[in-house]
């Protein structure tokens, strides 16, 4: 029944096969969350990074219903230019994208759902959802955060984004049993920049290291992801004073116009990118470079366990 569903990239299911190392990757990231021809150039920069290490990437998305996992050059650059014409895809939206033969460019969670659905289990991105501020009051809570309670597979960002509470974020983490893991780092990154103030759960310095636990975690059936976070690298953080403002101005716009829901995130990192002009979509690129860089390494290792 799945088959009905799902396609798999014929290079990618030769990979999973062979138990070769494969990387997830999602599509949002495409559609929403930079400019054409941007978008379509880091998303294939970010799959050459996968495959100069000698492993497989898996770009996932839904187009004409169907649940891709491995994406050609035109379907990447195809996204990208239709960009936020494309739905933005969660878990509840699924079905009905399939349903209605739509496109759908996945986020966090369903890049998750997805992957899992295909055998792969690491996936580098950019950053996670999380509790949003004044989460107290409006219960605006990422279903990232939910998927990542649920589903196995490791997920390799720079913390998430900051414009969330990144405080009740690690706090419902915690309540939900997944590990935060600082990569190289005691401290929670806060993606634009390496610091928050906020400390992860373990430090891990290794790739290798890294794998041991992300196995042991699942071979003892202890059902859940793990977010492994990973500090932007120094020469392209931003200024923590000044995201910080940034952030705060535009949280506040958000609130006077209304803005809720799946439509927050897009409107605050546009009018970041807007008042840093331009510095911030050039960290979020770089950073997701490095994510990559690490899921590769860790996917590799993994292998090697068996």
């Amino acid at each position: 029944m799945l088959e009905k569903y799902l396609e798999i990239k014929d290079e990618v299911k030769k990979a999973l096969e062979e138990n070769r190392p494969v990387v997830a990757l999602e599509s949002t990231i495409i559609s929403h969350g930079m400019p054409y021809p941007q978008n379509a150039e880091t998303a294939l920069n970010v799959e050459k990074i996968i495959r100069d290490k000698g492993a497989i990437p898996a770009t996932i998305a839904i187009l004409n219903g169907k649940l891709k996992v491995g994406l050609t050059k035109e379907e990447i650059k195809y996204l990208g230019k239709k960009g936020t014409e494309v739905v933005k895809t969660s878990r509840r939206d699924i079905p009905f994208i399939v349903s209605k033969k739509l496109d759908g460019a996945t986020t966090v969670a369903s890049t998750m759902i997805i992957a899992n659905l295909a055998g792969i289990k690491v996936f580098g991105t950019g950053g996670i959802g999380g509790v949003h501020r004044g989460a107290e009051k409006t219960f605006d809570i990422s279903a990232d955060l939910q998927e990542l309670s649920n589903t196995n597979v490791a997920v390799v960002c720079a913390g998430a984004k900051s414009i969330l509470d990144l405080g009740l974020t690690l706090e419902y983490l915690e309540t939900q049993g997944v590990p935060v893991v600082g990569f190289g780092t005691e401290e929670l990154p806060a993606f634009y920049t390496r610091k928050s103030g906020f400390k992860v759960d373990y430090r891990v310095d290794t790739e290798e290291e890294l794998a041991k636990a992300v196995k042991a975690k699942w071979d003892l059936d202890l059902k859940g992801g793990i977010v492994i976070a990973n500090p932007i690298p120094e020469k392209y953080q931003m200024d923590h004073d000044l995201i910080t403002t940034v952030i705060e101005d535009a949280v506040k716009e958000a609130n006077i116009k209304g803005i809720k829901g799946k439509e927050t995130t897009p409107f605050l990192l546009a009018k970041i990118k807007d008042i840093t002009k331009g510095q911030s979509l050039e960290s979020n690129i770089e950073l997701v470079y490095n994510n990559v860089a690490v899921a590769t390494n860790l996917a590799i290792e993994l292998v090697k366990l068996g």
